[in-house]
């Protein structure tokens, strides 16, 4: 007997997760608090509560652990944070195309390349589907001459380095803070000679500042054996064994590895990345601005 063969099933469509419960979300995870965040959302604690509740029922996972005076999130709930920022941004970019006024001129931004490297790829992707009559014009260079241009005019918005010999007091605002280490080559023996051979940036620089003070403290002994504009050159005598450096934490990759307290060497705490604004400049250099401290946001994890 011939059976009649039964239709395959239809897929059901996978859920949508709605904009205004994803804002929620971000905002319970980041105040830590049902309390606090429905002040920063303008609705009441137990509505929060509704939403998140739908939410994990719709997800089939906890996202939050609700402990007393706290709440933190499940691992499910960290893995979601990073897709709702993303979406929350798709959508804020989306919404701007066709519904803020187009922005177009260019930008002229100054960054040294360490933060360049780390910020620029992310930065110049978005802000270029989202203003694509914009261009933005990039200058790399030492920190101390990214100032200097910019109080000559030459510049509309940069990136530099705190503690700079004071050239940058009072300017910009914070943006990131990122650890300063000792780093060398892996099995290398440059941490070992006496004196020390450094490779450094430029006079004026942070990370030299804050090296020679920290070594002059400790009373250990070096020479600045390589000084380069920029950390590639320093990447360089480190790669060949020749001298050890300063290095941000997040820049140090194999074959470079970062120096633990077994050297001797002292500590070097954290440096800050200012953003400075040219009181002159563009609202599109605004515009720049607000792309570059969300990209350092998100590489931060926060």
């Amino acid at each position: 007997m011939n059976q009649t063969a039964q239709p395959d099933p239809v897929p059901q469509p996978l859920p949508l997760l709605e904009t205004d419960v994803l804002r929620t979300f971000v905002a319970i995870a980041e105040c830590g608090s049902f309390t606090r965040a429905a002040r920063q959302v303008f609705r009441t604690p137990s509505a929060l509560s509704m939403q998140i509740k739908r939410l994990e029922e719709t997800l089939g996972q906890p996202l939050f652990l609700r402990e007393p005076r706290l709440v933190r999130l499940t691992a499910e709930g960290e893995a979601l944070l990073g897709y709702a920022r993303r979406l929350l941004k798709l959508n804020e970019e989306a919404v701007t195309q066709f519904l803020a006024p187009p922005l177009a001129g260019t930008v002229r931004f100054g960054t040294p390349d360490d933060v360049g490297t780390r910020v620029l790829p992310g930065v110049l992707a978005r802000f270029a589907r989202s203003h694509p009559a914009a261009q933005v014009n990039v200058s790399v260079g030492g920190t101390l001459d990214i100032i200097r241009r910019l109080d000559l005019d030459e510049l509309d918005l940069a990136l530099v380095t705190g503690g700079n010999d004071g050239q940058d007091q009072g300017r910009g605002e914070v943006v990131d803070t990122e650890s300063l280490v000792w780093a060398g080559r892996e099995g290398g023996i440059a941490a070992r000679r006496t004196p020390l051979p450094l490779a450094l940036a430029s006079q004026g620089c942070a990370w030299r500042t804050k090296a020679l003070a920290a070594l002059d403290a400790a009373g250990v002994g070096y020479r600045v054996a390589y000084s380069s504009e920029n950390c590639a050159g320093q990447e360089a005598a480190m790669i060949a064994d020749l001298a050890v450096a300063p290095f941000p934490l997040s820049l140090i990759r194999p074959p470079l590895r970062r120096l633990g307290p077994d050297t001797g060497l002292p500590p070097l705490g954290d440096y800050q990345v200012l953003l400075v604004r040219n009181p002159k400049r563009s609202p599109v250099a605004d515009a720049l601005a607000e792309y570059v401290i969300e990209e350092l946001r998100l590489a931060r994890g926060g």
